[in-house]
């Protein structure tokens, strides 16, 4: 198979502790679950079926996206990989939020307030960061330190949270602010990215599901 070339892919990690127990993470660092590690594999060998090799990898500083590269790139065999943990990955920060169980978080803060919190663009939860704030911190290093490898002609894995995709797929596919509350990704789902053939922006080219 050819190599492939100017293609970015983004994983979020495998079902964590807290996605089990529907706890807010944010800059919380809880490990994979047995069904979050089982979800790492299948994304690795659906890459690897798929013929992916990478050139560079990144991640977040936080584990459970640390353990799900680790697993994806050992499917690869690609453990030798060069992988780049910045916190600028890292989730979002949701304040006070984190470590509550969202039926009480509801119970607490009231049901709007708390989806408006999880889901919309601009609202901060107390002591934490908007998705507009972590866009903020995100995007440029984006735009310094994985796209200019994928414009260069390479294929690079990200590996990170629910919040930072959500906020780069804002960025790549130019979603309105008041469409992001619709977004969603699912643990271990992978997105896939090239370049159009202009060389003028990211386009998806699939997404796969950690249950396809």
């Amino acid at each position: 198979m050819d190599s492939i070339t100017r293609t970015l892919v983004l994983v979020r990690h495998g079902q964590s502790e807290d996605n089990e127990r529907e706890l807010f993470s944010g800059l919380r660092d809880p490990a994979l679950t047995a069904r979050g590690v089982k979800e790492a594999r299948a994304a690795g060998c659906r890459l690897k079926k798929l013929g992916y090799r990478f050139d560079r990898a990144f991640t977040s500083r936080l584990q459970r996206a640390q353990h799900t590269i680790a697993l994806i790139l050992n499917e690869l065999s690609q453990t030798d990989l060069l992988v780049d943990a910045d916190a600028a990955l890292n989730e979002r920060d949701y304040g006070a939020l984190a470590g509550l169980n969202k039926t009480e978080a509801r119970a607490r803060f009231g049901f709007e307030q708390v989806r408006s919190w999880r889901k919309s663009y601009d609202a901060t939860p107390p002591g934490g960061e908007s998705l507009e704030m972590t866009a903020a911190r995100l995007w440029p290093f984006f735009e310094r330190a994985i796209a200019p490898r994928v414009h260069s002609g390479g294929c690079v894995l990200v590996v990170t949270h629910g919040n930072s995709l959500r906020s780069l797929l804002m960025r790549l596919e130019h979603v309105d602010p008041a469409d992001i509350e619709d977004v969603n990704i699912g643990t271990a789902e992978i997105i896939i990215f090239k370049y159009d053939e202009y060389d003028r922006f990211f386009i998806r080219e699939a997404a796969i599901a950690s249950s396809s």
